[in-house]
């Protein structure tokens, strides 16, 4: 079977290892068209690609005839356009969250992704991916914890880029919780309330870090995020969940550049059972934690579009669900109160 065509569109520091991983780690793909904002930066790296051209146009790239498929590693303002560009093209697409900066146009999107009566969106959240993710989902599928009661989380990064603000702690880096919490208990989230304790003194001046995340879900479950990202430390990403018979934890064990393969640490009512090895180092960023469930990822959405079912991981409505609940969240932080989710029913739109 030849390979699946993909065009990338933005070769910053997500494109360009999106590239790399084709280019060296993935099977049965090759990338045959890059755009950047930056074209000379394209240039560079289509250089190193055999058979690979620059398209300047992101519009002209998604329609190029030498594309089957689309990643889209661009700003998130740029989404909603090019994602509506993959649709009218009826070209799968995994894009990097966020879906859009919106909740509207995500939903906009959608409707628009309904209509057509095929799933060609896939959102890159990728600890959907990850070993010891998909290991505690089976866990909870299985029925090993009983009813999931609670849920506690950390994600903490050492630094964060200039102009990093307060409402950004919420949008691009608790999401990833967001969605683990849709992931993990299967249901949307309710409601949810930023607390925002006194912030690092190392911190950019006005950013209030950490800041804590409760969210409530539709049947009253409750998850806890501890959220800090100036900690000047490394990159630290755990999950704890607790059912009525028990509980696991998860993110022990993150040494090296490449993981060994972990497993939860369990405790319920017959003791505590122990896999793996607490390693002492933590990794330096997301690309060394998660490198692993980004190339799990990316060979599991190539091989998905190879045989014709375009999306093997979240999708359109998780996008918009994941808006949803950030939108919420901005609005709690700014007024320190408990905001409701505001979400259509997906039920109330065929094919969503």
């Amino acid at each position: 079977m030849t390979d699946l065509r993909i065009a990338v569109l933005g070769v910053g520091m997500m494109g360009a290892d999106h590239v790399a991983r084709i280019t060296e780690r993935i099977k049965g793909a090759t990338v045959t068209v890059l755009n950047d904002y930056f074209p000379e930066k394209a240039e560079e790296l289509a250089a190193t690609i055999p058979g690979c051209r620059v398209i300047n146009d992101p519009l002209d790239a998604i329609a190029d005839p030498d594309v089957d498929a689309v990643i889209l590693a661009t700003p998130g303002p740029t989404h909603e356009k090019q994602l509506l560009a993959c649709l009218e093209a009826r070209k799968p697409v995994m894009c990097e969250k966020p879906l859009t900066t919106d909740v509207a146009t995500s939903l906009e999107v959608v409707k628009r992704e309904a209509e057509l009566g095929r799933k060609l969106i896939q959102v890159g959240f990728m600890r959907r991916f990850d070993h010891e993710y998909e290991q505690l989902k089976s866990l909870i599928d299985d029925g090993t914890f009983g009813q999931l009661l609670v849920a506690h989380c950390v994600h903490r990064n050492p630094m964060v880029p200039p102009g990093f603000d307060s409402a950004m702690i919420v949008k691009d880096s608790i999401v990833h919780e967001v969605d683990v919490t849709r992931f993990l208990f299967d249901e949307e989230i309710a409601s949810v309330q930023i607390i925002a304790p006194g912030s690092n003194s190392q911190a950019p001046e006005g950013l209030k870090d950490p800041q804590i995340a409760i969210f409530r879900t539709a049947s009253g479950r409750h998850i806890d995020v501890e959220c800090f990202v100036t900690t000047g430390v490394a990159y630290e990403v755990r999950t704890e969940v607790v059912g009525e018979f028990g509980s696991a934890f998860i993110g022990l064990d993150q040494g090296g550049v490449v993981r060994k393969q972990r497993n939860p640490v369990q405790s319920s009512a017959g003791g505590r059972k122990v896999a793996g090895i607490w390693g002492g180092d933590i990794t330096p960023s997301f690309v060394e934690r998660f490198g692993a469930a980004y190339d799990a990822e990316i060979q599991r959405w190539v091989n998905a579009v190879k045989a014709g079912i375009n999306v093997d991981g979240p999708g359109a409505w998780d996008g918009y669900a994941a808006a949803a609940v950030c939108a919420a969240g901005v609005k709690a932080l700014e007024t320190g109160e408990i905001v409701t989710v505001d979400m259509v029913d997906r039920a109330s739109i065929a094919g969503a």
